[in-house]
């Protein structure tokens, strides 16, 4: 089972497949291989990364009624049949052990006991077979003599346990859980005479006490905890952190001090010190001054109110630590106020705003110098969104396909823009099949949703930055003929006299292509089954 999963898995990763990407100018012939079926071999339709076999290359992903807190498995399927049941596997899980050492290592036969103390298990990845289908998973457990046991989604993960004895370093290791397994990991946790401790003051600015509800943590210089984040003393402002034994090689570890409550109006800031030394005085937060208020207006580019933007506050303020204000909302007059730290001297705040999907004004980033008072900002104007416009046609190749949604998902930057947010913006084709989206500069996945008749059809689209506000065309596809997928998903752990069938089981169809040279994958179809277990999907075909 598990050799098979990881052939496929590198099979898809790297299988040759010519991008198909919607880019403002027409490529060669080797990256925009087909514009429609037609273009395609007899069986053979037009996918987003070029001409493909629609029964071959599927993974499925299934999740037994998510309701219930059942986790997904994901699966490769062979040749699709229109009478296609899904046949799970037992649940998946990590099987966890956890060790401490009784005496510092000096061996590979380092003496260890169980660990059966209170921790976080926090499982953090992705599906080994469907690209950017993120996984999740935590618990507070009690091992037993050493041992548990989290049930998972399949995927790879990486493993990170945290000890509720804050003097005991998390630790962290990775593996790849397939459907039916349970994957063994082992964790040997430093004993209490070999962590590496590091023991400090936060102070404010002058030496003052922190007053604050404050925590601190290491990090190396990848950014990884080292420590667990631990609280400060909001009087004497003393804290103490333990590391493990291998951090005293490294030449710097990075001490971050942050607001133990995500709202709060403190800093953030991080101080590097060297590991095997003891710190050379207090990490002193500097003079971030007190919150002020701070109020502005949003305009768009004729001078009319942006509404229902959000705008935030970002970066170096006062003191030399950095801070990220709570989210306003613009009104009815595109006025927003919100509350800030000052700006520190040497640079200003950096001041986002994001209109709402529907708006043509689009991702604004401007300066904002915020003084140690309540102050207005002058008014902020928005660029306009690109104004993208593209035609849909019927399978045919031809008639045009109206009252068709489309609906845009970012997915990558374009050079020198940030992402920007998903805001879930769809539209509708006209009468003639054509459709105008305002989007900001992106990689964007284009999904095209044409109804219980015909499937899914999905295209990528670089949407480039222009200064003199000219449209962006996007070359006309066509949607897919559709085949009816039909077929039960069933249980390998049925209890007897209990229908086979699963009922209200999620299920998703996914094709997993390669576009600009990355792995992704496009979702074919959706589906739920009944209380019998059954589903019916619409997949495209010739």
């Amino acid at each position: 089972m598990t050799g098979r999963h990881a052939r496929l898995l590198v099979a898809l990763a790297l299988a040759c497949a010519t991008g198909c990407a919607l880019l403002e100018e027409e490529p060669g012939d080797s990256l925009l291989v087909c514009r429609s079926d037609a273009d395609c071999a007899a069986n053979e339709v037009c996918f987003v990364d070029g001409c493909g076999d629609p029964g071959q290359d599927i993974v499925v992903e299934v999740t037994p009624n998510p309701a219930l807190g059942k986790y997904a498995q994901d699966f490769p399927v062979g040749k699709l049949r229109a009478e296609q049941n899904l046949q799970l596997f037992d649940k998946a899980s990590l099987r966890g052990t956890t060790l401490r050492s009784t005496v510092p290592p000096a061996s590979s036969s380092t003496p260890s006991r169980p660990y059966s103390e209170p921790m976080v298990v926090r499982a953090i990845g992705s599906s080994a077979l469907i690209p950017g289908v993120a996984r999740y998973h935590e618990a507070t457990l009690v091992p037993d003599n050493g041992q548990w046991t989290l049930p998972v989604a399949s995927g790879q993960y990486a493993v990170t346990v945290l000890p509720a004895d804050p003097l005991v370093p998390p630790a962290t290791t990775s593996g790849t859980v397939f459907p039916g397994e349970a994957l063994a990991l082992e964790w040997l946790l430093p004993s209490a005479d070999s962590v590496l401790p590091v023991q400090g003051t936060v102070t404010r600015s002058g030496g003052a006490p922190p007053g604050a509800d404050l925590a601190v943590e290491a990090l190396d210089i990848e950014l990884q905890p080292l420590s667990q984040r631990v609280a400060v003393h909001p009087t004497t402002g003393a804290f103490t952190l333990a590391l493990p034994p291998e951090a005293a090689s490294a030449s710097t570890v990075l001490l971050r001090v942050t607001a133990r409550d995500a709202a709060a109006l403190l800093p953030q800031q991080t101080f590097p010190v060297s590991p095997g030394a003891p710190l050379p005085g207090p990490l002193e937060l500097g003079d971030f001054g007190a919150p002020v208020r701070v109020s502005g207006r949003v305009v768009a580019l004729d001078g009319r109110p942006v509404v229902a933007a959000t705008v935030s506050l970002q970066g170096r303020v006062s003191g030399g630590g950095s801070f990220q204000s709570a989210v306003a909302t613009t009104d009815a007059e595109g006025r927003f106020a919100l509350r800030s730290l000052p700006s520190a001297t040497e640079s200003p705040l950096e001041l986002v705003v994001v209109p709402p999907a529907a708006s043509a004004s689009g991702l604004t980033l401007s300066s904002a110098v915020v003084p140690r008072e309540d102050t207005v900002l002058p008014d902020v104007v928005c660029v306009n969104r690109r104004v993208v416009r593209g035609r849909l046609l019927q399978p045919d190749n031809s008639s045009p396909a109206p009252g068709v949604r489309l609906v845009v998902e970012p997915v990558d930057v374009v050079p020198g823009r940030l992402l920007p947010p998903d805001l879930a913006s769809e539209t509708l084709t006209d009468a003639n099949g054509e459709y105008v989206l305002r989007l900001d500069p992106a990689l964007y996945r284009l999904d095209v949703v044409p109804g219980e008749n015909l499937p899914r059809v999905s295209r990528f689209v670089s949407v480039l930055p222009t200064d003199d506000g000219a449209e962006q065309p996007v070359t006309a596809f066509a949607l897919q003929r559709g085949r009816t997928l039909r077929g039960r998903v069933l249980s390998s752990t049925r209890e007897p006299g209990v229908p086979p069938g699963l009922p209200f089981a999620s299920i998703r169809f996914y094709r997993v292509v390669n576009v600009e040279g990355r792995p992704s994958s496009v979702l074919l179809a959706q589906s739920v089954t009944d209380t019998l277990g059954r589903y019916t999907a619409l997949l495209p075909v010739r």
